[in-house]
């Protein structure tokens, strides 16, 4: 499979080392602005052209698949550029800058049987994983909540606010885990240092009075990636930060018991052992370009496709809008 690359700043060189490593892949041409950046890529890649114009990848008749790898204001263009040229395209997170954009390039991928893939990282994590299938087999038992910290120092964006810039994450990880949309949304930030918020807090209800609250902040003296899930019969805790150990199971609840009298409720805490379960030691990203690939020579249709991308976008847009009017729900 070979692939451009466009976008070599921040997670562009991590995608260009990660298909070089692949088996069935090979990097033909990188695309960037950055001189700067273009003179690392060269150093970095010497057998790899590399290129200021993105017009050049997306037409080359040699490349089969794209990686977008730029600000999310340039996502659609890019992107629409790659699939009219048949491209089959990996687009860095969030997927566009509205719903629109993504409904036209999802609509526009299935015309020419191309792949969209979106780059939800996180989805390939020995973490999530393990999360999903203790999920799946009933370990939490009825879910409660999903609590999630992403909090630090930086990097501020001049394009976007702080909840399109970490909050993908997060939502994406939310999308894949629940399998259900948020009926509602809550979110409230404030503005210090430029033009976009860069604290935020977002809220969403779920079916099933499952509830989810997200904070996140440029502006944390310290790194923090910790998502909490309560359920019915356990609660687990995946600290991302965590050498060892990410994900603990605890066997703790609150039992509630209902006696004859209306007004008499019977609450007993339950506190028993933590265990944390062996996860599978992978690097996320090359998992996930070796599945795009994949999916592109099966016609699988991926499990972070144009679809989990736009349902993103669009919990995005309704805690933008919710922003805007100072914390206002927003239903989906």
């Amino acid at each position: 499979m070979n692939f451009g690359v466009i976008g070599y700043g921040y997670w562009g060189p991590n995608v260009v080392r990660n298909l070089t490593s692949l088996e069935d892949s090979q990097v033909l041409t990188i695309a960037e602005i950055s001189a700067a950046a273009r003179k690392r890529a060269q150093k970095a890649y010497p057998g790899i052209n590399v290129t200021s114009d993105a017009a050049e990848v997306i037409s080359s008749h040699d490349i089969d698949a794209i990686a977008v790898i730029t600000p999310v204001w340039t996502h659609y263009e890019l992107a629409k550029a790659a699939l009219e040229n048949g491209k089959h395209v990996f687009v860095e997170k969030p997927f566009t800058s509205n719903t629109a954009e993504g409904e036209e390039l999802i609509n526009l991928a299935e015309r020419k049987n191309l792949t969209i893939m979106v780059d939800h990282t996180f989805l390939f994590t020995g973490a999530v994983k393990k999360i999903s299938e203790l999920l799946n087999e009933g370990t939490l038992g009825k879910l409660y909540y999903y609590d999630s910290t992403r909090v630090n120092l930086g990097l501020f964006q001049h394009d976007i606010n702080v909840l399109w810039d970490l909050a993908p994450h997060d939502l994406s990880i939310m999308d894949y885990l629940l399998k259900a949309s948020p009926e509602a949304i809550v979110a409230t930030g404030q503005k210090h240092l430029n033009s976009h918020e860069d604290v935020a807090y977002m809220t969403l209800y779920f079916p099933e009075k499952v509830i989810a609250h997200i904070n996140v902040n440029w502006l944390s003296p310290v790194k923090i990636r910790t998502t909490l899930l309560g359920g019915e019969k356990r609660m687990l805790l995946w600290n991302d930060l965590e050498a060892d150990e990410k994900v603990k199971v605890y066997d703790k609840g609150v039992d509630v018991t209902n006696r004859e009298g209306v007004y008499e409720l019977l609450v007993n805490y339950r506190s028993g052992d933590m265990w944390a379960p062996q996860l599978e030691q992978v690097e996320a990203l090359r998992q996930e370009l070796s599945y795009f690939v994949d999916c592109i020579s099966s016609g699988q249709q991926p499990i972070n496709d144009g679809h989990a991308g736009l349902r993103v976008v669009k919990m995005l847009e309704a805690a933008s809008e919710s922003l805007s009017k100072k914390g206002s729900l927003v239903y989906l």
